[in-house]
Parts: C-alpha cells; sequence; structure tokens
C-alpha cells in the first residue's frame, strides 16, 4: 500500500524519479528513431571526433567521484556512499563504452 502514497509522502523526490524517466525514455527514443539519418546530437557523438568528447566525459566523471565520493560519510550501512558510487559505476561504464565505440569505430 505505500508504494501507492508514496507519491503523496514524498512529492518531491517522486517527481524528480518521475522526470529523470521521462527524460530517459525520451533520450531512448529519440536515439531508436534517428538510426537511419541522424540529428545533430548523433551526430557530433557518431563522428571521428568523438574520441575527444568521450574522453573529457571520461575526465570529468574521474574528477567528479572521485574526489566527490571523499566528501560523503561512509561509515555504517545508512550512508549515501553505496548509492553514489553505484551511480559512478554505471555511468562510468557508459561512458568508457562509448569511448570504446568512438575509438574502435574509427
Amino acid at each position: 500500500m505505500q508504494l501507492f502514497t508514496i507519491a503523496f509522502q514524498r512529492p518531491i523526490e517522486f517527481g524528480a524519479a518521475t522526470a529523470i524517466t521521462v527524460a530517459m525514455i525520451f533520450l531512448i527514443l529519440r536515439a531508436a528513431m534517428s538510426a537511419e539519418g541522424g540529428h545533430g546530437w548523433t551526430r557530433r557523438i557518431t563522428s571521428p571526433n568523438a574520441k575527444w568528447l568521450f574522453g573529457l566525459l571520461f575526465v570529468g566523471w574521474a574528477i567528479v567521484f572521485g574526489i566527490g565520493l571523499q566528501f560523503v560519510p561512509h561509515e555504517g550501512a545508512n550512508s549515501p556512499y553505496g548509492g553514489l558510487g553505484l551511480i559512478a559505476m554505471f555511468t562510468g561504464f557508459f561512458i568508457m563504452m562509448g569511448f570504446l565505440w568512438a575509438v574502435i569505430g574509427e
């Protein structure tokens, strides 16, 4: 029952999660629809210069999470360190896969 009332108990968190989900669906839809021709942003991330974009994204990711995770308390089971570490792991994986795709696809 709590799952159905969470939107009323925590409206800000629920709204943020809903907005992120809608944005992800929109990006996935745009990526699926642009497979034939490609538009502005898809040409940028599929061009030979995309290796620079993904390389800079990786450096930024390493700086943000390398420094940012040091400021998060990581003592006990009730700390945000694990959640942020999981987000760092997933985002790093996708940035590195994009980097490998850009370099090998050249």
